[in-house]
C-alpha cells in the first residue's frame, strides 16, 4: 500500500469564449507577474499561468507566450518568425499536427477565450 497520496490529473475548467483582443493578449507573456501567461492556438485562448516556468520569461516555451502562434505550432517550430497566427501556409500534416496540439491544450490548460481582432 502506497503511502503517497493520489495525484489528480488536472481537470480543465469549462471553456470559456470570452474576446480576447490581440492588444491584452500581448500583455499577458509573462513579463508582468499580475498578468496571466496566455497562449493562443488557431484563435482558442489557453491560460498556461500554472507551468510559468515553460512559458514564462527564460522559459523554453516563452517564445509562444502572449500571442497567437499557431503556425509554430503546426510547423514544431521555436523560430521567432514562425510564432504567428496564419497558418494557412501549413501542408496537411502540419495542420494535423496543429490540430494535435489544440487537442493536446485543451486537455491541459484552461480555455479561457477567443482571439478577437477589435479593440
Amino acid at each position: 500500500m502506497s503511502t503517497h497520496p493520489s495525484v489528480s490529473p488536472y481537470r480543465p475548467a469549462s471553456p470559456r469564449d470570452d474576446p480576447i483582443s490581440l492588444d491584452y493578449l500581448s500583455r499577458c507573456d509573462g513579463t508582468d507577474a499580475t498578468m496571466p501567461i496566455y497562449v493562443a492556438i488557431k484563435g482558442i485562448v489557453f491560460d498556461v499561468t500554472r507551468k510559468s516556468a515553460l512559458y514564462g520569461p527564460g522559459g523554453s516555451y516563452h517564445i509562444f507566450a502572449g500571442k497567437d502562434a499557431s503556425k509554430a505550432f503546426g510547423k514544431s517550430s521555436l523560430k521567432e518568425e514562425d510564432a504567428i497566427a496564419d497558418y494557412s501556409s501549413l501542408n496537411e500534416s502540419e495542420l494535423r499536427i496543429l490540430d494535435d496540439w489544440v487537442t493536446f491544450f485543451s486537455k491541459k490548460y484552461d480555455i479561457v477565450g477567443k482571439v478577437t481582432h477589435e479593440k
